[in-house]
């Protein structure tokens, strides 16, 4: 290339980082930073999730100061009226230490157990001193039922002022949701208290009574991303059966039919890979549906995870999953590889999906494997559940439908997938303002 050419390509260039760096400058929710929240004797960040079976344990995890000692959780059967305080179970609470950067505080956890499936449940959570508010839940029927759950691509940035309204879009939505799918990126700085302080807020109440599965995304690591935030084990607890040293990260919850298989993107790809086969081969449920973070097919720009796709798409295939729910592209892809399809990894019609539910945005990938894809749109996504069919609906956070399928059963073969999204909804793709890795 001649000097010319040499400074035609530096000029270009220029402009791109520039424009960029615009991009990112008008960003609105750049301008928003996290507040700090101290703990107090008042039980806050109050957050339901299992950690055994569904239809006969729940768990509950909640912050005070370091003044709660004696910190527990009241549990009755729901009623019509305030008389069912009147008959209360008091379980005692495991109580843990974080020092984080705005100070320390206990973080409290109560496993339910003994509960009756499909019963509805008042539970509070505190100490004589200061309890909180009466949250409900109803455990899971002990045999398959039609049922929905909710999933959300990153929540990971402006939580507060941006993703609230998406959370609070989807249980207005689906007010009946038996649980919440979140595929990682839940914080930037997963280290950061301020940022679980956003998170929590932003779920307020909603998240004290319909349930958390969450997979760590990248991050929810320390800043050279080796380290899980000590964070993740202290706010959530979730099931510990999965790969050793992975627990409550690489994990399976059964619920009414339907196996919800947690994976760790970030590391250990292939133990976990060794684990899931186990998992997928001895399945008792008529779905399966895999959450983790890095997506097997990315949908976003100068991205690929090749490594994580040929560890682990083979046994997807292989055990027919039906559903991957993943994040970290900020931005939405939605498709499923075929036999028929002339590409190098083939498939078994698992349908995989990447989605986003926070502000911040990337570009599509001009590699178009979707069959819906999207770009600049702030999402969420309900799947309703039936013994044959699975309807799936991505949704707009201003409440207009996205994206929709439904996958059927079939005897022999993959699932049979019925487009049903309405002819003339347009693809969003227009850039991404504020444009970041």
């Amino acid at each position: 290339m001649n000097m010319r050419g040499c400074l035609a390509w530096g000029i270009l260039i220029a402009l791109v980082v520039a424009c960029s760096a615009d991009a990112l400058a008008r960003a609105p929710w750049r301008d928003e930073n996290p507040k700090e929240d101290p703990p107090s004797p008042v039980p806050d960040r109050v957050i339901l999730t299992w950690a055994g079976d569904p239809s006969t344990t729940q768990a509950v995890t909640w912050r005070t100061d370091l003044s709660v000692q004696d910190a527990c959780a009241l549990i009755a059967l729901a009623g019509v009226s305030s008389d069912f305080a009147a008959d209360t179970r008091r379980i005692p609470a495991k109580t843990g230490r974080l020092d984080a950067d705005v100070g320390p505080a206990h973080y409290h956890s109560v496993k339910f157990t003994d509960l009756n499936p499909n019963t509805l449940y008042a539970y509070r959570v505190g100490s004589d001193e200061a309890w909180s508010e009466w949250f409900h839940f109803r455990t899971a029927s002990a045999d398959p039922e039609p049922f929905s759950f909710l999933y959300f691509g990153d929540p990971q940035d402006a939580i507060l002022p941006y993703w609230s309204r998406v959370i609070r879009a989807a249980y207005t939505d689906a007010p009946n949701a038996r649980f919440m799918i979140y595929a990682g990126d839940l914080v930037t700085n997963g280290v950061g208290d301020a940022h679980w302080a956003e998170w929590f807020d932003a779920g307020g109440w909603i998240l004290g009574m319909t349930p958390t599965l969450a997979t760590p995304g990248n991050h929810e690591y320390d800043r050279d991303h080796v380290n899980l935030t000590p964070f993740w084990r202290t706010i959530f607890t979730l099931p510990e059966n999965g790969v050793p040293g992975l627990e409550e990260q690489c994990y399976f919850v059964d619920y009414q039919g339907v196996r919800v298989i947690s994976l760790n993107s970030n590391e250990k790809i292939e133990d976990q890979a060794a684990w899931l086969e186990g998992i997928l081969k001895n399945n008792p449920s008529r779905w399966t549906v895999v959450i983790f973070h890095h997506p097997v097919f990315s949908s976003a720009r100068g991205r690929d995870n090749r490594e994580l796709r040929e560890s682990w798409k083979p046994l997807f295939d292989r055990y027919g999953v039906d559903l991957v729910l993943q994040g970290h592209d900020h931005n939405y892809g939605r498709g499923r590889n075929l036999p028929e399809r002339p590409d190098e990894v083939g498939g078994c019609g698992t349908m995989y999906i990447v989605s986003v539910s926070g502000p911040k945005m990337y570009d599509l990938t001009s590699e178009r494997w979707m069959d819906r894809a999207g770009e600049n749109v702030q999402l969420y996504q309900v799947v309703d559940v039936t013994a044959d069919t699975l309807n799936y609906r991505s949704m707009t956070v201003t409440g207009d439908l996205y994206d929709a399928f439904d996958l059927v059963k079939q005897k022999d073969g993959p699932n049979l997938l019925i487009e049903t999204l309405p002819p003339g909804i347009p693809e969003y793709t227009f850039p991404a303002s504020g444009y970041s890795r």
